[in-house]
């Protein structure tokens, strides 16, 4: 048997959330002569059991696509982590260790305090980001890697607004949608995470609308990306 860590993140209702890494852990795995088991350390992170013939092979393959929480974050290098807090002085990001992105680091995103850069972004917690560690003189600082700067930029200047959700599956989104009556204002939903997610609207559908229609039927924190005027 292997036991690995993956930069994956239990939060919300544990035995839900743990049911949705199950079912893509499972998915994962399928042509792979190997079975898993998830737990949840006390950090919050997926580890899994790993079990079979080729369970070496199946544990460098989740390795490599999921990545590992980190114990110390070194300049220089990039990371993948997860939005933890949003507070007035900085972006809290979780790559195993937690690190802060200053209103200084999020100079890329625009003028504002860190708060309304979030909201301009859909910036929510548990979003899947990508970091850099950088020095600046003598200084170190943490910010958004640029590629996950440019995609920010891109939903912004797409024409559309995005309706970003945490702690739902596709097949919940859809049922809220079509619940409210949204169905035929939405191009459809895109894949942030296991349990992200961005609903892409029509060019004439209100983002701000639609979280105010669907958010009452979700356990989600919602954000909105409004298109570029």
């Amino acid at each position: 048997m292997r036991s690995i860590i993956l930069l994956l993140k239990i939060y919300g209702s544990r035995d839900r959330a743990v049911r949705s890494f199950e079912a893509v852990i499972a998915n994962d795995i399928k042509n792979i002569d190997a079975s898993a088991r998830i737990h949840v350390t006390n950090d919050g992170w997926v580890q899994i059991d790993i079990t079979g013939e080729d369970d070496e092979f199946c544990a460098n393959y989740l390795m490599t696509k999921y990545g590992a929480p980190v114990k110390e974050a070194e300049v220089g290098e990039v990371y993948k982590g997860y939005i933890d807090l949003i507070e007035e002085d900085g972006i809290i990001i979780d790559v195993g260790i937690k690190v802060n992105i200053t209103l200084d680091g999020l100079k890329p995103l625009g003028t504002g305090d860190v708060k309304q850069i979030a909201s301009r972004f859909g910036i929510i917690p548990h979003l899947p980001v990508s970091i850099e560690i950088v020095k600046v003189g003598d200084d170190t600082k943490v910010c958004f890697t640029k590629k996950q700067v440019d995609l920010w930029w891109k939903f912004k200047k797409s024409g559309t607004d995005r309706v970003i959700a945490n702690a739902a599956t596709r097949s919940e989104l859809k049922a809220a949608v079509k619940k409210t009556g949204h169905a035929r204002d939405i191009y459809g939903i895109e894949r942030i995470g296991v349990l992200e997610h961005a609903i892409v609207c029509r060019e004439n559908t209100d983002g701000p609308g639609i979280v105010a229609d669907i958010g009452p039927l979700l356990k989600s924190e919602l954000g909105v990306i409004i298109k570029h005027a």
